[in-house]
């Protein structure tokens, strides 16, 4: 006569109830977040190919990427030197102060969009302070409006030769 055991299907400890769905949720929740999963050298490499709205967006997806994104102060760099093609001595001037290329980003992000419509001649027919649209601009120093001008200036002048 064979013996059988009869496990105790009724015995749980409790706080790790888990259903199917729970567990397959934590498993495409692994899957999709190759920052756990690779090494720290081949998500910055990841990131490292998005432009500068794709990264901050990637930033807003869970704690884990704002934090892999946030804390390598290389993944913002190069976006920093392609607005100092705008931006120079606002970029310079932040490099000197010790801020981290994420904060000079944000600092003057805004303003290089502002500033090169500005010296693009974007502005240049607006003869109203109201017609100039509201969302599109942001505030500046006077060295700022000084290099606008300028570029205003030179402008003028080519039309008039």
């Amino acid at each position: 006569m064979k013996k059988t055991s009869k496990k105790n299907n009724n015995f749980k400890i409790p706080g790790t109830e888990l259903n199917s769905a729970d567990a397959e949720r934590g498993k495409e929740e692994s899957q999709r977040n190759f920052v756990e999963l690779l090494p720290l050298e081949v998500t910055y490499k990841i990131f490292s190919q998005l432009d500068i709205q794709s990264l901050c967006r990637a930033s807003r997806t869970c704690t884990g990427w704002n934090c892999a994104i946030r804390n390598n102060d290389s993944l913002w760099k190069p976006h920093c030197l392609t607005i100092r093609a705008v931006c120079q001595r606002e970029i310079d001037d932040d490099i000197k102060s010790g801020y981290t290329w994420r904060v000079i980003l944000l600092r003057n992000y805004q303003k290089s969009k502002v500033k090169y419509e500005w010296l693009s001649g974007r502005y240049s027919n607006i003869r109203s302070p109201v017609s100039l649209p509201e969302k599109a601009m942001c505030p500046m120093d006077a060295d700022t409006w000084g290099e606008i001008l300028d570029a205003e200036l030179e402008r003028e002048v080519e039309k008039l030769q």
